[in-house]
């Protein structure tokens, strides 16, 4: 088993790894729409809050030497039911042709004052 950490200028106070590489599967922590550089939540709406979450998701596959043609299930956490269309936009445009399987969980409030949270697991080619 290995921890999976990339560089972060704000130190993460939370008791988790942001990804854990176990017998060739990435699990990868929930991403929240939170620059870890900054500390800030993504401005504007559910859209920009999916695309920073894709973005914090693709820096921990990143920093397993993985990409998003790895990914192959996604857990997205959403603070409102409304915001399918424009998450699914993002996600779409994001992962392209290639269709991990997903589940959509609406949630309720999210830390942070975020709109959206993913988690994903992806494997790693032999």
């Amino acid at each position: 088993m290995k921890k999976i950490v990339p560089e972060y200028k704000i130190k993460n106070k939370g008791h988790y790894s942001p990804g854990i590489l176990s017998n060739g599967v990435l699990y990868i922590s929930g991403q929240l729409s939170r620059d870890p550089d900054t500390g800030r939540t993504a401005p504007g709406g559910a859209r920009d809050h999916a695309v920073l979450a894709l973005a914090n998701m693709e820096r921990v596959l990143c920093e397993a030497g993985l990409s998003k043609a790895d990914v192959v299930q996604c857990r997205i956490y959403i603070s409102d039911i409304d915001m399918w269309d424009e998450v699914n936009e993002a996600y779409s445009e994001f992962f392209a042709d290639h269709k991990p399987a997903r589940c959509v969980v609406p949630c309720g409030k999210l830390h942070f004052g975020c709109l959206v949270e993913i988690e994903a697991v992806a494997e790693v080619p032999k």
